[in-house]
């Protein structure tokens, strides 16, 4: 999970394209006259069920993976959601307790099943605490309807976006193998509209990354984003079915293993992925157009994660904090994962039907995860 930059400022989960969670309170010690504790889940209440088709995707493979069943789209079920909500709520002790809604594509639950969210979290919602909403999104599904009862509820909107309509269309397709670029800049004339809070989320592939300044301007100057996350998609060909550190011996190569280069030859990651010279390039053109334009008017995430590490605070980006395994991802069955990029069976921590959300974040196996960011 990240944390918070300032206490002005909205932030997105890291490295997920599905991305992003608002701006806690800031921490405290002791609340209510108890030790304050929070915790942090990413929940997926439609699992990986998405309605486009994006190739680079980390999450669609989990429909064969946790063996959903064949021609059933996985719901997270009433009596399911309203003990998941209670649970969140109880085993926190904090100003605000913020919830993640991602999937899959979670819109495809329909507006009513989100009406239910709020009465279940107005009905268990402590004296004094505030609730807060996060709901990760391609947009496809949003209308006036949807944009209102966002506006209303004070959601925080992460729009997945990828540039201009050539990038964005070549790889975020529909089933059809269409572009939905038009069906996203459509929302985002909705969200500006209704004036809801929205951030765009956007995925640095072999070719984003060729286009960064192109892509930044788009987003600031057309989408009017006012803040911006910006994720490297890296995946090996393995992805699908191997669990992060369980690889062989030859498919962890050391740095400068050309096998690492996406699309070179007998290399081991998917060719959409961007290498790390491109990725580095990416950042650099756009950090010069912003520091010279935008400083102070464009949240860009990254650049301002660097900044707090380089005051000497720890780097809220948990790829490249010096400690992970903070946020966990939730099922639509209730099983519990140390992260949403660790939805294995390998890294499977409990479920909330006989194991409290608490007990799983601190489990042995969780810690598991800790100790190892930080040897990183």
């Amino acid at each position: 999970m990240i944390e918070p930059v300032s206490n002005n400022r909205l932030m997105f989960m890291s490295n997920t394209q599905a991305p992003i969670t608002q701006q806690p309170f800031p921490k405290s010690k002791m609340y209510k006259g108890k030790a304050s504790k929070r915790l942090h889940v990413m929940a997926k209440p439609i699992g990986a069920v998405c309605n486009i088709d994006c190739k680079y995707c980390y999450y669609l493979s989990k429909q064969d993976l946790l063996e959903y069943k064949k021609d059933c789209s996985p719901k997270m079920n009433d009596e399911m959601l309203e003990a998941y909500i209670r649970q969140y709520i109880e085993v926190q002790n904090t100003p605000e307790i913020i919830f993640s809604w991602q999937g899959g594509e979670p819109t495809m639950l329909g507006l009513p099943y989100f009406e239910k969210i709020v009465e279940f979290q107005k009905k268990y919602q402590p004296e004094g605490v505030t609730i807060s909403n996060d709901l990760q999104t391609n947009g496809t599904l949003l209308n006036d309807k949807w944009c209102e009862f966002l506006k209303a509820n004070n959601f925080l909107v992460g729009l997945s976006i990828d540039g201009p309509e050539m990038l964005h269309n070549a790889y975020r397709t529909n089933r059809a193998g269409k572009g939905t670029f038009k069906q996203v800049m459509a929302a985002v004339e909705l969200l500006h509209k209704h004036e809801v809070r929205f951030a765009t989320l956007t995925c640095v592939n072999n070719l984003t990354s060729q286009n960064a300044l192109e892509i930044y301007r788009f987003l600031r100057d057309e989408v009017k984003s006012p803040q911006m996350q910006f994720i490297p998609i890296v995946e090996q060909k393995s992805f699908r079915t191997t669990a992060p550190q369980t690889w062989s011996v030859n498919e962890q190569p050391m740095q400068g293993d050309k096998r690492l280069i996406p699309g070179n030859a007998n290399s081991i990651m998917e060719p959409w992925c961007v290498s790390d010279h491109a990725w580095g390039n990416f950042l650099i053109t756009i950090f010069d157009e912003w520091v010279q334009h935008d400083i102070g008017k464009v949240f860009v995430q990254y650049f301002e994660a660097s900044l707090e590490a380089w005051m000497g605070r720890r780097n809220p980006l948990c790829t490249l904090s010096d400690l992970c395994g903070k946020g966990l991802a939730m099922e639509p069955n209730g099983d519990v994962f140390t992260c949403d990029h660790y939805v294995y069976p390998e890294y499977k921590i409990g479920n909330i039907h006989h194991d409290k959300l608490d007990k799983m974040a601190f489990s042995k196996s969780s810690k598991i995860l800790v100790l190892a960011s930080q040897e990183r």
